[in-house]
């Protein structure tokens, strides 16, 4: 599953980092940002249809773990809730 975590575009919107977010193992994390920014001349064609402005942004494809960490951290207070639940 991939997912558009944030977007920071530079104030004269020349570039764009965008934050994306895969669940899977390393190399399909690496596979997914490598085929973004792979497609990104494609992608931005497609944006200048969609959004008018004088200048779409090039995009730079970059990993963002937030989602997986927070799935990660939440099984973590999961976890110290059954053992908390086991004591009684």
């Amino acid at each position: 599953m991939t997912s558009i975590v944030r977007a920071d575009v530079t104030r004269d919107l020349k570039h764009a980092k965008i934050y994306v977010s895969v669940l899977g193992s390393k190399k399909e994390i690496n596979d997914t940002i490598c085929g973004l920014n792979s497609a990104s001349g494609f992608i931005k064609k497609e944006l200048g249809a969609l959004v008018k402005l004088r200048n779409i942004p090039e995009l730079h494809f970059i990993p963002d773990d937030s989602i997986e960490y927070g799935i990660h951290m939440a099984k973590v207070l999961d976890d110290l809730d059954l053992d908390k639940d086991n004591e009684k």
